[in-house]
């Protein structure tokens, strides 16, 4: 029988040292983070610190994997992630903490981050990168993220707080209520922070995920 396939993800934070008790802000946002991806089924086990700033988790279906993407970066803003993907094997049963745990999905995270520090992937930032044993898959999926990361990097503090809330509450009228904004606001702020297409690569980038690893 062919081993089980797991994505692991590991992130840090960017600019971290420039920013006061970040030890604690993290806590806080881990926190929120876990009990609302462990209830949505978004990921297999809380995240963990591994080291500083850096937190991983192993999440629960591949195809979900952008939702969460996106989903975390709004929860954690104004802080900036970076964060590896890595889909492969883990070598040990899956239960908490998930820093204890070891197999080829974490040394393919590991490997995706570090390339993201090294500015090995493009000639353009990114933010996001992903590893496996499909070649073909890998130079796919990060090209579509290095775009996608692009428009990230644009996004406005207020345009992240409408795309958050409209995340928790998909309804123009709901989120500008939470906002205290009109309707047009939220509607232009949502797509001026690009929104839409943020929406739209998670869709495809999550059925190519299942496609690739049936």
């Amino acid at each position: 029988m062919a081993d089980a396939i797991y994505a692991v993800l590991i992130a840090d934070l960017m600019a971290s040292s420039a920013r006061t008790n970040v030890r604690t802000l993290l806590g806080t946002k881990l926190a929120a983070a876990s009990e609302s991806h462990l209830r949505r089924k978004l990921i297999r086990l809380p995240y963990a610190v591994t080291a500083g700033d850096e937190f991983q988790t192993i999440t629960e279906e591949l195809s979900s994997l952008p939702t969460l993407l996106l989903d975390l970066r709004a929860i954690f803003r104004p802080l900036s992630l970076r964060v590896g993907v890595g889909i492969g094997s883990v070598a040990d049963r899956i239960q908490p903490p998930v820093n204890r745990l070891t197999g080829e999905a974490f040394q393919f995270a590991r490997g995706a981050i570090d390339n993201i520090k090294a500015t090995s992937l493009f000639k353009f930032e990114v933010l996001t990168a992903f590893a496996s044993h499909s070649e073909v898959f890998n130079q796919t999926i990060n090209l579509l993220y290095g775009l996608h990361d692009t428009l990230v990097s644009q996004i406005t503090a207020k345009q992240w707080e409408a795309i958050r809330q409209f995340l928790n509450h998909p309804s123009l009228e709901q989120t500008a209520r939470r906002l205290k904004l009109d309707i047009s606001t939220v509607s232009r702020n949502l797509k001026r922070g690009h929104y839409w297409q943020l929406s739209e690569t998670a869709k495809v980038a999550g059925a190519f995920i299942e496609r690739a690893f049936l």
